[in-house]
């Protein structure tokens, strides 16, 4: 029986979440067979357990297939030590099970074309995949302190480090994503600022030497690509960085859709070779949106689309996996949307949304 964490966490979390858990009851009626269990991740962790996620919740993820992460984090927080902030829920889960491919496609479905900041003829057909190295580099790096020189002046340091092997496990993982898609990759770094930059460039260079046949790889300044990202993003395919720039360039890609609210990401990890099972965690690009929590103004598409990529990584169920996306692409060509991407027209709740999604969806099982 194929079994799912959910890890709603904080702020508008628990409510795609809940609109999510809907969409995995839909499958259930279908035969799935989904087994789901609960706990508790973020800021609500830190103050119910002790701590961002606690080692109850760790153990449910170990026993589970795979992972659905909603959002951490709020102002309410913002006073917890660095060590209970909600967000080092979401490292620790990464960083123990290894999940260090992060893959968050931006994809602008039709009905949006005209909510982006783009103009439609830049924006309209975009579908590309940045994949981010998760679990090295500067978040990870030790030494990571605030040091104090005296005379009331203080030094941070955070340092950025990568292995040759975490460079070059990303870069397959790359490879393998272009096959499947269109062929091309975009290795992106700071190799004119940054040591890091260079063993990047000559690793990625080593690992398509080896493994990439069929697929085109081309090297950007990740500067130079943030810009490129809003000129003309359509000339990309797969955009393979560091845990840094992924973090900041998946945003832009993110935005240019329309709304954060829209899309989703998956992190993976290798297979073990054990159980022959791949860790992974899933979840929406978004943040834990505070100031619209509890509203019923959250935009659950992100979330549910997360699920739609458990389906496919994960479940081997790409019928099901098609099906909700087209589901939610027919939703918005039915010009049903939230305020995010409403735009001046009419918009619904977040469970309407849901609702709409649904319907469509069992249509298509």
């Amino acid at each position: 029986m194929p079994s799912l964490l959910l890890l709603a966490g904080d702020g508008i979390g628990p409510e795609v979440m809940a609109e999510t858990e809907r969409v995995i009851g839909t499958l259930n009626k279908h035969g799935a067979n989904f087994e789901l269990s609960h706990g508790l991740v973020g800021g609500i962790a830190a103050v119910e357990e002790g701590a961002p996620v606690s080692d109850a919740t760790m153990e449910k993820a170990r026993a589970t297939d795979a992972i659905l992460f909603g959002a951490v984090g709020g102002p309410e927080f913002d006073h917890f030590s660095y060590d209970m902030r909600p967000e080092a829920g979401l490292l620790r889960l990464r960083k123990t099970f290894d999940l260090f491919a992060n893959i968050r496609p931006a994809i602008c479905y039709p009905a949006l074309a005209d909510a982006s900041s783009l103009k439609r003829d830049v924006i309209e057909g975009l579908d590309i995949v940045i994949l981010r190295e998760l679990t090295g580099g500067v978040y990870f790096g030790e030494p990571k302190t605030i040091e104090d020189l005296g005379n009331g002046q203080k030094r941070a340091i955070d340092t950025q480090v990568y292995d040759t092997f975490e460079i070059d496990r990303i870069a397959r993982a790359a490879f393998d994503l272009a096959r499947a898609r269109r062929g091309k990759v975009t290795s992106m770094e700071k190799r004119n600022v940054m040591k890091t930059g260079v063993l990047w460039r000559e690793v990625v260079d080593q690992a398509h030497a080896a493994a990439g046949e069929g697929v085109s790889l081309d090297h950007m300044l990740a500067d130079a690509g943030a810009m490129q990202l809003v000129r003309d993003p359509k000339q990309f395919d797969v955009i393979v960085c560091d845990n840094l720039f992924g973090d900041m360039l998946s945003d832009i890609a993110a935005q240019l859709t329309g709304s954060l609210g829209m899309l989703p990401s998956a992190s993976l990890g290798a297979v073990d070779e054990r159980t022959g099972r791949r860790r992974a965690l899933y979840e929406p690009v978004h943040g834990s949106a505070p100031d619209i929590a509890g509203k019923g103004q959250a935009n659950p598409i992100a979330m549910i689309a997360s699920l739609g990529m458990a389906l496919q990584y994960s479940f081997a169920m790409p019928d099901a996996a098609k099906a909700l996306d087209d589901a939610i692409a027919a939703t918005l060509a039915d010009g049903i949307f939230t305020g995010d991407i409403a735009y001046g027209a009419p918009s619904v709740s977040t469970t309407e949304m849901a609702n709409a999604i649904i319907e469509r969806f069992e249509a298509r099982l």
